[in-house]
């Protein structure tokens, strides 16, 4: 068990028992007595626990302690247990409808049998807490002083960023030099940084990484965590970031990645050992550019070998002197050396004894920054850092400071992350709740909600180290890691009391009470080990690493897990297929959280609302889930209801608005039945009770409709509401609202209005012809989407959005202008948009431009509009705009890297080029266009060409990609070969393109060349002849492709080819047996190439066996 943990279980129960509701059922029930007998025996007892837990390497002090945690937990499972019996009586009293049930219940009988039934657990306990007291036969001083909870007014980050790294500028250098040395005869080689953990491996990593020399000089960049678990499909899973399940599509998907392109995989955290795994992974990246690296971290010189690292890069500790730079950062105001030369001397001893390691330098020293007093420090030295005592490399002992000096309450919030695997990406919105269902959380005043608090231990963890953030768009922490270090401490500390499950493991603790497991749990293949079902008294049954089912299977794994574990405060069955709860649920009393998510279940039996204690209910991802529980209302602790993805929900349950506890509500769905909302459906006026509604919300079946909004007295349910973080307002598709009065229609919004904190909202289906006034209020939106509004003819006045970074129109069909504005000032808003990143238009069929005014006078006279300055969005820098055929203008984008266009105009295309808009572009802070990296042209059915004069107006163009243009008859040759950083061009399906000019030849520095979708181009030998830079070559659909030009061999640089579908195709070039660097080839559904090329016995075999990779199929 975690130090502290008991202590923090025993302050619990005290606390329970001196409240006035317990004061009070004591009284009622007559067992005021022995409450108050149990309250100062547990106070007897919480007095001598931390000092026992200090001696706990004295044998007889540890069994005691042991007998006194099963005993402090049975008497928290019992005032539980009255608690919920207590709320239940009150809850059915409550009801003014008394059932013959309800009387029973409330009978004298009843009553007396359930005093006494209390009250001879509460006398039994209470004796049992006596003879343990009376075992102790040492002396133990008394404290009940827990360490100090400071709130530490800087919580956002941790005191140093992750690139002010010190002591590793040398490091940097050499491995970097090893990433750019030419030397190397393969194309793809391995680099690795060996060293033991928290020496700041990754952190060096990410420094070189993120360096710009590497930037631009590796096409390709990723970076993966692989940690522990080295199985192929996973590992490729991780570095494409994709879910895919079918490992042939994985492993083509990963090799078209880094076809030809000059890649740097970071591999971090590798533990593999296994030489056949390594290459299995090693052969899928085979066909990089030269000069690919893989660099790994890794703690195991075997693993370097392995992966045929040439010489391992073994990163040391920090030198003193860097030791001492680095913990002055963490541990003193503005990293000044104190003036005090006790303190500095106690600081220096503290980084001699971190070894150099900057994890814990780093966490140490953080700890230490609310020290501010001689006594402080002092106190530290003798009372912890003398117990030290360690092997080289072995950092754990001094890790373990900073969980030391922890309050008990903060210990066991960090002990209870054990639990999760290695690397495992811990959302904390969640972690949050597991800790508030355990009754980690202490509320430091009637005002504080839980969470809140709960949020704030977990920002002082953060602070100290323990965790690692991740922050979502909106700069908000919604996930967080553990360094393996770390993982390995909280493991340590935990003791029996916690344990991760692997497949294969029999033996548990019977001690044991929190329990994950870290494999997929099949229900029809795993079984409950014996030992596990022993362990009687577990809390927590979690399965972080779950996948979901498809189809239902036996419940009989849940019934019994459910069944043998009566004590359980958080129980996961995720992804067990489960289509009906089993019964025995109904008797988990003490179940705080549940999690369902992911099961095929349609509805949930109605006893559940019986389980009143349970705080989070996860039916996330139920698709089959019809309705919730007719009476949800009774479950009074209900603060968290999730239930995203169940698309067959049909309407929230009458009464949900008193759970005015709910916090999180992600989904509200109307009922598409009129005649349900006074009856057994919530409207919108139950959601306007929902004051403590926080995060996301998504509302669906939104009506126009005069009457609807009326019937619920709806008032503004939203407005109040200013925890809201995103929004999603979706009407009922379909409605028909020619005969509704456009004034309802507006209303429909406009009682919908949200508070101004609002970071998202995304508006669907919605039927009127200009959107709510309110619009103008969300100052802090980062994020807005409008989706199918099809009558829609005005947007809101999207300047007043001056933190907006991401604007998404699709299927507005009736929007001509962006902007309403027709102002003939001189300026068209300067500081419009500043922070718009992206901008995504598609579907807009009559959208004609941006700015209603400048497209009128563009069309009507260009000298009315030449001093007119167009606005600028600054900070631009991705643009996607399809199926707009009528777009003619946009405002400029000087900072745009990527430009994609389907379904556009060819006047559009030549206006980004050309600047063809009628204003004045002086203005702009940068040349138009001059960082676009990425152009994407596909459908501009009128695109005939496009001039070399348009490519100098790009200089920074590295990739080109035409699809599906069928008159374009040209190709700028000469103006991209102009481009020093054109590296890559695809041309497919256009018609109209039936010959590959000798103008290719000025491509020089081409590494890529994709062309297909042809039945007349030829493929002369002009293609191949003069591009000494091409690496990969795809020809892809030419059904009238005989053969390759000979003059192929000339591309000396070419390592990997492609041809697909090309039937007629009957034979490979002899010249392609002279290509030094082909290193991959490829031949897809070509039958008569395919056959000539089997292995061995192939006519064209002896042409390509010398090639290391061939896939045909």
């Amino acid at each position: 068990m975690a130090e502290g943990v008991l202590f923090d279980v025993a302050a619990r129960i005290i606390g329970r028992l001196g409240s006035l509701a317990f004061q009070e059922i004591g009284l009622i029930w007559g067992v005021q007595e022995e409450l108050h007998k149990l309250q100062e025996v547990v106070a007897g007892f919480q007095g001598v626990l931390l000092d026992a837990e200090q001696k706990q390497t004295n044998n007889e002090v540890k069994l005691w302690l042991e007998s006194v945690e099963d005993a402090v937990y049975e008497a928290d499972d019992l005032l539980d247990e009255f608690n919920t019996e207590a709320q239940q009586r009150q809850m059915m009293y409550d009801n003014t409808k008394m059932s013959k049930k309800v009387r029973l219940f409330f009978s004298s009988s009843n009553q007396l049998a359930f005093r006494l039934k209390m009250s001879h657990k509460i006398k039994d306990i209470n004796k049992r807490l006596h003879e343990v007291a009376s075992r102790r036969a040492f002396d133990l001083e008394v404290n009940r002083e827990d360490t100090r909870f400071i709130i530490r007014e800087r919580i956002t980050h941790s005191f140093v960023p992750k690139e002010n790294v010190i002591g590793r500028d040398e490091d940097k250098k050499a491995i970097i030099q090893l990433l750019l040395d030419p030397i190397s005869t393969e194309n793809v080689s391995t680099i690795s940084i060996v060293g033991f953990g928290g020496l700041g491996k990754t952190a060096l990593a990410q420094l070189i990484f993120n360096d710009e020399v590497i930037q631009n000089h590796f096409e390709l960049k990723i970076w993966s965590c692989t940690s522990n678990v080295f199985e192929l499909d996973i590992v490729v899973k991780k570095i494409l970031k994709v879910d895919k399940i079918d490992m042939d599509e994985l492993q083509n998907d990963l090799r078209r990645k880094v076809d030809g392109k000059k890649y740097l995989i970071v591999l971090d955290d590798v533990w593999n050992e296994n030489r056949e795994k390594w290459l299995s992974l090693k052969y899928l990246l085979m066909r990089g550019g030269r000069g690919s690296r893989i660099l790994i971290t890794t703690r195991s010189e075997t693993v370097a070998t392995i992966s045929d690292t040439a010489k391992p890069y073994t990163l040391r500790g920090l030198n003193q002197e860097e030791s001492w730079s680095l913990f002055k950062e963490m541990a003193f105001k503005d990293g000044k050396e104190p003036e005090n030369s006790t303190i500095k001397a106690i600081g220096k001893e503290v980084a001699r004894k971190c070894q150099g390691v900057p994890l814990a330098i780093r966490t140490i020293g953080g700890m230490l920054r609310t020290k501010y007093h001689e006594t402080e420090w002092l106190n530290f030295k003798e009372n912890k850092l003398s117990r030290i005592n360690q092997e080289e490399n072995e950092i754990l002992p001094t890790l373990k400071l900073s969980y030391d000096v922890l309050p008990s309450h903060l210990k066991h919030c960090f002990a209870y992350c054990s639990l999760f695997p290695p690397d495992y990406e811990i959302f904390v919105p969640m972690l949050i709740r597991l800790w508030v269902a355990q009754g980690f959380i202490k509320s430091s005043g009637e005002n504080d909600s839980l969470e809140d608090v709960a949020y704030e231990y977990f920002m002082e963890l953060l602070c100290r180290s323990f965790f690692q953030e991740e922050k979502d768009e909106f700069g908000i922490i919604k996930g967080c890691k553990m360094h393996d270090l770390m993982n390995e401490l909280a493991v340590s500390v935990s003791g029996v009391g916690s344990a991760v499950v692997d497949l294969n493991r029999k033996k548990f603790h019977e001690k044991l009470r929190h329990v994950s497991f870290n494999f997929d749990v099949d229900p029809s293949e795993w079984e409950v080990p014996t030992s596990l079902l022993n362990a009687k008294k577990i809390r927590t049954f979690l399965l972080p690493c779950q996948e979901c089912r498809s189809c239902s299977v036996d419940n009989s794994l849940s019934a019994t897990i459910i069944s043998n574990f009566k004590s359980l405060r958080m129980l996961s069955l995720k992804g067990l297929g489960i289509t009906k709860l089993p019964n025995c649920l109904k008797k988990v009393k003490h179940l705080r959280y549940l999690d369902l998510s992911w099961n095929l279940i349609k509805r949930l039996p109605d006893w559940i609302v019986g389980l009143s204690n349970l705080e989070t209910l996860d039916l996330s991802w139920c698709e089959s889930l019809v309705e919730l529980p007719r009476d949800i209302k009774k479950m009074i602790n209900l603060r968290h209801l999730l239930f995203v993805g169940c698309y067959e929900l049909t309407r929230m349950p009458h009464g949900l608005g008193e759970l005015i506890g709910l916090r999180t509500l992600n989904t509200f769905v109307l009922s598409e039945n009129n005649s349900l909302l006074r009856d057994s459906a919530a409207g919108l006026g139950e959601l306007g009770r929902l004051k403590e509604l926080r995060g996301e919300l998504e509302i669906i079946n939104l009506r126009h409709e005069k009457d609807v909004m009326s019937e619920s007295n709806v008032g503004t349910p939203l407005k109040e509401k200013q925890h809201l973080r995103s929004l999603t307002l979706k009407w009922k598709r379909g409605e028909d609202v020619n005969a509704i009065d456009e004034k309802d229609i507006l209303m429909s919004m406009e009682v919908l209005q949200p508070h101004s904190n609002l970071k998202m909202l995304s508006v669907s289906d919605y039927g009127g012809l200009r959107f709510a006034s309110w619009f103008s209020s969300l100052i802090n939106l980062v994020r807005l989407t409008l989706t199918a509004c099809h009558r829609c003819q005005h947007l809101p006045p999207l300047d007043r959005f001056p933190s907006l970074k991401t604007l998404h129109l699709r299927g507005l069909e009736k929007l001509e202008y962006i902007s309403d504005n027709t102002s003939s000032s001189n300026s068209m808003s300067d500081e419009m948009m500043t922070s718009l990143e992206l901008l995504w238009v598609e579907y807009c069929p009559v959208l004609k431009g941006w700015w209603r005014a400048h497209t009128h006078n563009n069309a009507s006279s260009s000298s009315s509009t030449e001093n007119l300055s167009l606005p600028s969005f600054p900070s631009l820098s991705q643009l996607a705009i399809g199926k707009c055929p009528n777009l003619s203008s946009m405002p400029l984008y000087p900072n745009v890297e990527g430009i994609y266009l389907n379904g556009c105009s060819s006047k559009f295309v030549h206006s980004l080029f050309t600047h063809d808009v009628g204003v004045d572009v002086s203005a702009s802070s940068s040349p138009h266009l001059s960082k676009l990296t990425l152009l994407t042209l596909r459908g501009i059915e009128d695109l005939e060409c496009l001039t070399s004069q348009e490519m100098g107006n790009v200089p920074s163009l590295q990739s080109l990609y035409i699809k599906d243009c069928p008159n374009l008859a040209l190709l700028p040759y000469h103006g991209m070969g102009n481009l020093a950083s054109f590296r890559e061009l695809t041309v497919m399906n256009c018609s109209n393109l039936t010959s590959m000019s000798e103008g290719i030849a000025n491509l020089t520095s081409l590494q890529k060349l994709t062309i297909g979708y042809y039945s007349n181009l030829t493929l002369p030998p002009e293609v191949v002849v003069n591009l000494p830079s091409l690496q990969s070559l795809t020809i892809e659909s030419f059904p009238n492709l005989v053969s390759l030009p000979e003059e192929i061999s000339n591309l000396t640089s070419l390592q990997h080819l492609e041809i697909q579908r090309c039937p007629d195709l009957a034979s490979l070039p002899e010249g392609i047996r002279r290509l030094p660097n082909l290193n991959r080839l490829e031949i897809l559904r070509c039958p008569m190439l395919s056959e000539r090329c089997e292995k061995e016995t192939g006519e064209d075999w002896p042409k390509i066996a010398h090639i290391p990779s061939i896939s045909i199929f």
